[in-house]
């Protein structure tokens, strides 16, 4: 072959790569509101810092008319980019090229990038719009598959993992998204799910859309399978430069720390009245995280499920920290299964990736009632005392107002392991409310007196003062210090300061176990 042989067949296979599946398959994922698998990857990272790695890698199964359908990346696009100024590693399933579905040498090229990822320490991410599993290739497919659970398993709590959803992702393929610490979906494009409309439709009788059954919308509120949701793609990518903007690349670094003009000695006089005086009125907590913290720094996670909290990056005095907050307006704040869950995530992943854990807290304790009880409310709610125990992060509490029974542990107890507590004087700390507490510790009294609803009210009055205000708790050393509101924002900064060079060892083990 002569050198310019050589040159000819370069430009044939280099065209034929970056032409993917054809220019009709390009204009169908066009047709249909999507980005192919290299416009996203362009969309996403820093322009012309994208190193494809195993470009020309091609399928070697001929079985089922495969041996013609041999296409170089084999239907995905895999290699390293810098968004911002962190170098990451990608993949992008390219749906023009049979489907997106997943083979022996397309799971090898992902699997070759996730390696990458955790030996140079670097966030993964992986951009999925896949039929699934190559049929035609069957057991190798599976195997595939196999390979990359394994690899984000290993990478778990070593590096962040992202999965950006932009199609369908369905059966085995799901997994590998699931064991990910962020998801991401777009309205009318994404779509995850064990087994199809179809299948169940067959199988139950169920009449369902794909939209219902795994859209963006279904699994950000209802399933709690995914943390965000957007109206487009390029939001969707938007989104996740800025989420990754407050992460360390791996676990063996710091959180970066960045001057956003909101001065450290900024008091917060807002809160006094932002906080109501009356013990059962609602107010929204994130009015509270919006004054306390950097401005405008708030990045919600899981916003539409498990309203009953809200957790969260800020950035307070430049530096990230992770919010793990009540939200009284929602239920009263009252902890739940799906709550308990969705907190004990975000508060591992914080622990992980050296994030400072910051609680808030107005909490009545854990929701009641048979459904909670029979779904298991013991073990999830345990998932939460379990997370908090197991952190090492510095962690940070401060009582706004009510710290009831369990909810109060897990939220606020220096028993548990937070670091500082800190308390408004409007807080409340006891196993259970006044109005509860006193009907059960003077109910003789109660029941003996002339006026018994004058005689309860006088006794929630007592109960309210000699058990109840933050100075009780101070005294025995479980409040570190009652605060003035127009600190909030000065205190919590030094309250992680003061703690950033904690160490904490652990007894050697192999692995806790969770309730999952």
């Amino acid at each position: 072959m002569t050198k310019e042989e050589q040159f000819s067949l370069f430009r044939e296979k280099r065209s034929e790569m970056m032409r993917a599946g054809g220019e009709d398959r390009i204009k169908a994922q066009h047709d249909r509101g999507k980005l192919t698998a290299r416009e996203r990857i362009e969309t996403l990272v820093e322009e012309g810092s994208f190193i494809e790695h195993q470009a020309f890698m091609v399928g070697r199964d001929a079985s089922f008319g495969l041996d013609g359908k041999r296409y170089p990346g084999d239907g995905v696009v895999a290699g390293t980019a810098k968004i911002g100024d962190k170098q990451v590693f990608l993949f992008s399933q390219d749906f023009t090229v049979l489907g997106g579905s997943l083979g022996e040498m397309h799971a090898e090229r992902i699997a070759q990038v996730q390696q990458l990822a955790l030996t140079n320490g670097s966030p993964f991410i992986q951009i999925n719009d896949s039929g699934g599993a190559r049929i035609q290739e069957g057991v190798l497919s599976l195997e595939g598959y196999g390979k990359i659970f394994r690899n984000n398993t290993l990478a778990s709590g070593v590096i962040p993992q992202f999965s950006v959803i932009l199609g369908p992702c369905a059966g085995g393929a799901v997994y590998s998204p699931a064991i990910t610490d962020f998801i991401f979906m777009v309205d009318g494009v994404s779509n995850m799910y064990i087994t199809g409309p179809d299948v169940i439709r067959t199988v139950t009788g169920e009449d369902i859309s794909h939209e219902e059954l795994g859209g963006a919308a279904a699994h950000c509120a209802k399933s709690g399978v995914a943390h965000f949701r957007f109206a487009s793609e390029a939001d969707c990518m938007e989104a996740v430069r800025t989420l990754l903007g407050y992460l360390p690349a791996s676990n063996l670094e710091q959180p970066p720390v960045v001057d956003t003009g909101d001065s450290a000695d900024r008091e917060t006089p807002g809160l006094a009245t932002l906080i109501p005086a009356e013990e059962k009125k609602a107010y929204d907590i994130k009015d509270l995280i919006a004054e306390v913290f950097d401005e405008g720094s708030f990045f919600e996670v899981h916003e539409e499920y498990a309203q009953t909290v809200v957790v969260g990056f800020a950035r307070l005095a430049g530096r990230t920290v992770g919010i793990f907050a009540n939200q009284p307006k929602v239920f009263a704040a009252a902890l739940n299964i799906d709550a308990s869950d969705k907190g004990a995530r975000f508060i591992r992943f914080c622990d992980a990736f050296n994030i400072p854990i910051i609680s808030l807290v107005d909490v009545p304790g854990f929701l009641p009632g048979v459904e909670q009880e029979h779904g298991g409310i013991i073990r999830h709610g345990a998932k939460i005392l379990y997370a908090v125990a197991e952190a090492t992060v510095p962690k940070i509490s401060l009582i706004v107002r009510k710290a009831y029974g369990g909810a109060y542990i897990c939220m606020a107890s220096k028993a548990l392991g937070y670091d500082r507590v800190l308390a408004f004087p409007t807080a409340q700390i006891a196993v259970m409310g006044p109005d509860g507490a006193a009907n059960i510790i003077f109910r003789k009294e109660i029941a003996a007196a002339d006026d018994a609803d004058a005689k309860r009210r006088e006794k929630i009055e007592e109960f309210n003062k000699s058990v109840m205000n933050p100075f009780i708790a101070a005294g025995y050393g479980f409040v570190d210090d009652v605060i003035d509101p127009k600190y909030a924002r000065i205190e919590l900064i030094r309250s992680v300061e003061m703690n950033l060079r904690k160490r904490e060892d652990r007894p050697a083990r192999k692995h806790g176990n969770i309730p999952l």
